[in-house]
């Protein structure tokens, strides 16, 4: 018998149908589930004062930061999500339920905002919602059966301390009177679109200028936030540990450099939010490539593992460490003298570092140190010093990007900060950095001997300015030669 039905051109959603008497059997008999009294976002105490800096910029203005928005991975699976650093910074919430939201800086008057965050509220349980009623089992992306529970308005309101409203009244908002208006664009598609981005030149200026605001709000860290940032260093040393405890079930895999990885991300998820990047684990030639993300080479004895790693918190600092570690546990000749020459350089650029020094004199003073090393071997065929000019630079053939940047929530913070502020101005107390020179020497370099070709070296730390210079963060890995050896040793047992 012929099957006289239409062929389905597509599968659409796989979700079983859904009867009416299931749907109302849904509806009922769920017990009260609600948050335990007192709790609070752990910046609650912080958030108020970064708000008032923040309104202090733009007096009269209406500023709206997003969390974000989903962004699918494949098909209808969604990447995990994190709320945008601007707005994890002034509400202290970094959940994975925060997609969609938004604060709002309501102009109070010519001076003066109030702070109002617009959320989608707990799913109702009960019958009579209308097709919203159903959300909680139902929908694939906010439904609570299938990504978890997030608080409803008076809970999330207790949580941080803000008056809350609806998600769906952020469109009303939008589309009444409005007063000058500032958005962190780029973050939340919809929105950008409900606020009429992208506007005007004119538009796109102030909120290039918001976005440039809030990375340079976020400079200097307060006491709180150098904790959380030292919490995430001792994580990451806890991670580096066992990726070397872990180098001989590594090195009898095909893929070692994805065991050391993985090795490395169950320590970040255990212990955080994740890794705040992804893990580099770079093998011989692979420690040339700077962001070698692939991690599938094959580890080999008589090589160096560039291991850059950092653990984020759950209050989303991230630290960023690197180590290159001699997979036999002892440097060879001709590693140990590339290592020491790069271990000179971050010892120069951290000597550099104070309060009021150009942020660029430690990149400057670490890079003297690889321009001299280079021409001492021959490999640089000019004067260090005529390198180092401008209209030069020799010596970026073998060492190529930059030797540190700002640490925070992201990994790469305050990147929209305007250039007097960041790259041309000067170091402040409270700030915490990276110091990360390396020598990348490419295995197909003619200009190299055959013995330098291949060796990818990178030793990076995390540092605060200090009143009177900067405290190492992560001096609990080793970064000498010997203590590198001693350290594996021990680990190795």
């Amino acid at each position: 018998m012929t099957d006289a039905r239409p062929p389905r051109l597509n599968t659409g959603s796989h979700d079983l149908p859904v009867s009416p008497a299931l749907d109302a059997f849904m509806a009922t008999a769920w017990a009260a589930t609600p948050l335990p009294a007192g709790l609070r976002v752990p910046a609650h105490d912080h958030t108020p004062a970064r708000r008032a800096r923040l309104s202090e910029t733009f007096p009269g203005e209406r500023i709206i930061v997003p969390a974000g928005e989903l962004k699918v991975r494949s098909n209808d699976d969604d990447y995990r999500f994190r709320p945008h650093s601007g707005y994890a910074w002034l509400t202290g919430l970094t959940g994975e339920d925060q997609v969609g939201h938004v604060l709002v800086l309501e102009p109070t008057g010519p001076e003066g905002h109030e702070p109002v965050l617009y959320l989608r509220p707990r799913s109702p349980r009960s019958a009579g919602h209308g097709a919203g009623g159903s959300e909680f089992y139902r929908d694939r992306r906010y439904g609570e059966f299938w990504v978890g529970r997030r608080p409803d308005l008076a809970e999330a309101g207790r949580l941080t301390g803000l008056r809350t409203e609806h998600l769906d009244d952020l469109a009303k908002l939008l589309t009444g009177p409005n007063p000058a208006t500032r958005v962190l664009a780029g973050v939340d598609p919809a929105l950008d679109s409900a606020a009429g981005r992208p506007g005007s030149g004119a538009d796109r200026q102030a909120d290039a200028r918001l976005a440039a605001a809030l990375s340079e709000l976020r400079l200097v860290k307060d006491a709180w936030e150098v904790a959380q940032l030292q919490l995430a260093v001792d994580h990451t040393v806890a991670g580096f540990e066992d990726a070397v405890r872990a180098l001989p079930a590594a090195l009898r895999h095909p893929r070692g450099e994805r065991w050391i990885e993985g090795t490395f991300d169950l320590r970040a998820r255990a212990e955080g939010n994740g890794t705040g990047y992804d893990t580099i684990a770079a093998s011989g030639a692979h420690a040339c490539v700077l962001h070698w993300t692939r991690n599938d080479g094959r580890l080999d004895p008589a090589q160096l593992l560039l291991l850059d790693a950092g653990v984020e918190t759950d209050t989303l600092y991230t630290a960023d460490i690197t180590r290159t570690l001699p997979l036999s546990g002892t440097f060879s000749p001709v590693q140990r003298q590339a290592y020491e020459l790069v271990l000179a350089a971050q010892d120069a650029g951290i000597a550099a570092l104070r309060p009021g020094a150009a942020f660029r004199d430690f990149h400057r003073a670490a890079m003297q140190v690889i321009a001299e090393g280079l021409a001492d071997w021959g490999v640089l065929r000019i004067p260090a010093g005529q390198s180092l000019r401008e209209d030069s630079g020799l010596h970026r053939r073998y060492t190529l990007c930059g030797s540190g940047h700002m640490l925070g929530m992201d990994v790469h913070d305050c990147a929209q900060a305007r250039a007097d502020a960041y790259l041309d101005g000067v170091l402040e107390e409270g700030q915490v950095l990276t110091v990360e020179p390396g020598l990348y020497l490419q295995p197909d370099d003619e200009t190299l001997p055959l013995e330098l070709r291949g060796l990818g070296i990178r030793i990076e730390d995390d540092l605060v300015i200090t009143a009177d210079g900067a405290r190492l963060m992560s001096g609990a890995l080793p970064r000498s030669v010997a203590g590198i050896e001693e350290w594996m040793g021990t680990l190795l047992g």
